[in-house]
Parts: C-alpha cells; sequence; structure tokens
C-alpha cells in the first residue's frame, strides 16, 4: 500500500506550488504531481534560440508576482528569487512624436499626457495611495472587502467598458493610448463591461513600483516556491501526467491546477455528470502567437527611453489596440495587431551573451489559430523601430498548438486561464458559494480558472488552500 497523503495537488504552476505551502506549513503531508520535468507551469525559461540566450517560455514580466498580497508574505529571497526593478513598466510608442512612458512617478508619467495630465492624476493617486487593500480586495473570491469605500470608488469605474470609460476620462491620444495598452491585458475587447478595471489595475501597479522582472528568468520564481515548499516538508513529482484519477495516490484531498475542461476528465467518475458538463462549457477567449528572439543589439526604438521599459506596447492608438482585440475576440487575426513586447536583457545581462539581447513578443489571435503572424508582429515593430529585422540573430515562434502542447491548461494557445468576461469574472470555473469546491467535497480546482484569475501571483492556489483547510476542519 502506497504512501497515504493529506493533499495531492496535479500542476506546479505557481497557483500549484502556493497551495501546497500553505498546506505543508500547517504540517500536512503534501504532494504535488507535475507532468513536465520542471516545475513553473507558465513559469519556465529555457534556451528556446541559441546557446545562452535564456527566454521565458510563458510569462515575463511580472507587476502582480512582486505585488502579491500572498508572495510578500514569503522567505522567496532566501530561496534564490532575485527582483530587477527596471526604470519604467511600460512604453507606448506613437508615431511622429514621443513615446508614452508608465513609471512609479505619477507627476512624471502625467507629464508624459499633455492635456489630461491634471486628469490622470486624479484619477490614479487615490487608488495608488492605497494600493495595499485594493490589491487585497482584488485579488480574492466575492466577499467582505476590507476597504469597502475603495472598492466602490474602484469598481464604479472599473465596471464600464474600455471604450466608454477613455471616451468620458480622457481628452488626448496619449493617455487613451497608455490605458489602451494596459486594458488589453484583459485578453478582451474594450466594449466588454470591467475591461477598465484592468487598465486601471496595471496602472496603479505600476505606480506602486516599476513592473518587476526575476533574475535569470520566470523560472526562478517556481524554483523558489519549489524550494520553500520542499523545505517544509512538502514532495514534488515532475515527469508523471496524471490523465486518470485512478492514477493519483491515496488522500485526503486532491488539489487540481488545471483547466476545466482537463478537470472534467480526469475526475469523470467523481464528478456529477451536470456539473462536468458546466466545466465543458468554460470559455478561454483568444489565444496568444509568440516570437522570441536573439538579439545582435538593443531593439532600435525612434524614441530611445522605450529601452527603458520592461514592457512595451506596440500597436499605436486606442482605436488600432481596441481594433486589434475585438479582432482576436471574433476569429479575425488582424493584420496590425498590438503586441505586447518585453526586453529583460535590457536590466538583466544573465539572459544573453555580453552585448547582446534577447526579445519576447506576442500578439492575441483567435483561440485555436495556426496562423503564423510573425510578418505581422515585425512590421508593428519595425514601424516604431526601423531597422530592428537587422538585429535578429535567430527567432523562435509559438503557434496556439504550441503552446497548448506545451502546457494541457493553454486550451487554443489561451494562457490566462479562460475569458475574464462578465460571465466568468466572478464566477470561473462555475457559479458556486466556494468557487474552488467541487461537488465531491474531496476535489478542489486552484488553478488561474479559478478567482482571482489568470497572472503569477499565487492567490488562487492560496485562497484554494484556505478552502480545503476549513474542508479539513484547520484553523
Amino acid at each position: 500500500m502506497g504512501k497515504q497523503y493529506d493533499v495531492v495537488i496535479v500542476g506546479s504552476g505557481p497557483n500549484g506550488l502556493s497551495a501546497g505551502i500553505v498546506l505543508a506549513a500547517k504540517g500536512l503531508q503534501v504532494l504535488i504531481i507535475e507532468g513536465a520535468e520542471t516545475v513553473g507551469g507558465g513559469t519556465r525559461t529555457s534556451e528556446l534560440t541559441l546557446p545562452g540566450y535564456y527566454h521565458d517560455v510563458c510569462s515575463a514580466v511580472h507587476p502582480m508576482g512582486y505585488l502579491s498580497p500572498y508572495f510578500k508574505t514569503l522567505p522567496l529571497e532566501e530561496f534564490g528569487l532575485e527582483w530587477i526593478i527596471p526604470k519604467a513598466s511600460a512604453a507606448h510608442p506613437l508615431d511622429n512624436q514621443e513615446a508614452v512612458l508608465l513609471s512609479k512617478s505619477i507627476s512624471e508619467t502625467a507629464h508624459n499626457l499633455g492635456i489630461d495630465a491634471e486628469k490622470y492624476q486624479k484619477i490614479v493617486t487615490p487608488f495608488v495611495d492605497q494600493a495595499e487593500d485594493l490589491l487585497s480586495d482584488s485579488l480574492k473570491p466575492l466577499g467582505i472587502p476590507s476597504n469597502p469605500l475603495l472598492l466602490m470608488q474602484f469598481g464604479l469605474k472599473a465596471l464600464q467598458p474600455a471604450t466608454f470609460y477613455s471616451k468620458h476620462a480622457f481628452e488626448g491620444e496619449r493617455a487613451k493610448a497608455l490605458f489602451a495598452g494596459c486594458a488589453a491585458h484583459s485578453v478582451l475587447p474594450f466594449d466588454k463591461f470591467f475591461t477598465t478595471a484592468i487598465g486601471l489595475m496595471f496602472l496603479v501597479t505600476g505606480h506602486v513600483e516599476n513592473w518587476a522582472i526575476p533574475k535569470g528568468g520566470s523560472q526562478n520564481i517556481a524554483n523558489a516556491l519549489a524550494a520553500y515548499f520542499k523545505s517544509l516538508g512538502g514532495e514534488l513529482k515532475p515527469s508523471t501526467k496524471i490523465t486518470d484519477y485512478k492514477q493519483l495516490p491515496d488522500a485526503k484531498k486532491y488539489m487540481f491546477d488545471t483547466d476545466p475542461i482537463q478537470l472534467a476528465h480526469i475526475a469523470k467518475d467523481q464528478l456529477p455528470p451536470s456539473y462536468q458538463a458546466r466545466l465543458n462549457k468554460y470559455q478561454f477567449g483568444p489565444g496568444v502567437f509568440k516570437i522570441d528572439y536573439a538579439l545582435d543589439a538593443p531593439i532600435p526604438w525612434k524614441d530611445p527611453r522605450c529601452l527603458d521599459a520592461s514592457t512595451v506596447h506596440v500597436g499605436g492608438t486606442f482605436a488600432e489596440v481596441a481594433a486589434s482585440e475585438k479582432d482576436a475576440w471574433e476569429g479575425r487575426e488582424c493584420q496590425r495587431p498590438f503586441v505586447m513586447l518585453s526586453q529583460q536583457s535590457q536590466f538583466d545581462t544573465s539572459r544573453a551573451p555580453e552585448g547582446k539581447h534577447t526579445g519576447w513578443a506576442y500578439c492575441h489571435v483567435p483561440n485555436g489559430s495556426n496562423k503564423d503572424m510573425t510578418q505581422a508582429i515585425e512590421s508593428q515593430i519595425e514601424r516604431f523601430a526601423p531597422g530592428f529585422k537587422d538585429t535578429i540573430l535567430a527567432k523562435r515562434t509559438m503557434t496556439t498548438q504550441d503552446f497548448y502542447q506545451y502546457n494541457p491548461n493553454y486550451l487554443g494557445g489561451a494562457i490566462t486561464g479562460g475569458a475574464a468576461d462578465i460571465f466568468q469574472l466572478f464566477t470561473r470555473p462555475v457559479a458556486r458559494i466556494d468557487p474552488y469546491s467541487t461537488p465531491n467535497p474531496d476535489i478542489y480546482i486552484c488553478s488561474a480558472s479559478s478567482p482571482p484569475g489568470g497572472g503569477v501571483h499565487g492567490m488562487c492556489g492560496y485562497h484554494a488552500a484556505q478552502s480545503v483547510l476549513k474542508s479539513l476542519k484547520i484553523r
């Protein structure tokens, strides 16, 4: 007879690892099973192009990871995690004018915005001043907020579609473009409710601290979490793909850091058909097409200040970004896509050989799209950085299918745990009083398909683990 565990967790992404840490810290016997050879899920780093060039396979820049209310309580620095803070969070280049820069200084950012400088400061300052409460209340399931008035003030703006909010909040194109780049992280068309929430939240995080990157690559977030988990007595079992519940060792409780469809498949004999049907109806939203670059030199931006930002939002005006996101949602590949680009080697020399650089760029595409977007992405970068193509030494592309093969949580190339529209923002994966529970009292979900959703912050795993502790009657 095999070992009896208190909890077995399937999947070692940041949420699975966070859940494991919460439970192991309570003295429980916890096993995390991972299908791949290494832990990490969406936080892995690899030499994808040439030897010595270290690319983040999925997530690259981590404002929510650095500011995570849970990660802040963990001694991850003692386990090898080192954060690098760039000079600016995001740059948004525009045609025939200076780029807009989002940096920690509200006044410096506002100074970029011309006619909207004063309005912008009035909008973000109250939320930045109380960012700790705002993040804590936003990164948890529905319940009683710690600061109800603040959350109500934020919610009145956050509820609005980004197109409506931008039209009424700002006059000039510069502020609208900056907001559009941040709102596009929602992976939703801008006429959807709550797209303003994502835009405002990314602006606020950029003023709390410039968007951080982990030294050496995103893999080091996972490595630090895993090392801390093991220091608490937790066990890790990599290279073990779970496709059937019968493969799991004996345990009191099981947690799944997987998407809802995998959960429905693996636990098909343990969950009622009606609940499985609801899991199988889960909406994932657009996928992504990504390119990793080995570069001979820094990207030659027309505005060299773009090199100060860990992230560059490449897409032009608000209207252009909005059109790109709408196309992806409605099943079309945009010919001038909005591109999210990261240049980690500007701040972390360990990512590339001396004098060389890495580039990381992706755009949103229809779920399951098999179209090669290389030319469209590079044309957009060349638009604001003429001569970029001449710096390319090697590149590697990833289609939506490549992402799915890399991580089966990314169905159709959707990397954020599923669409966060009004129908799934608060009821992911299905509507339940305890969203982490299932009709089977021994089975829980803790992935980005549960509240509060996508991002490397570990909060889905943290809150799911609280639910498990409650069921085990452990305070």
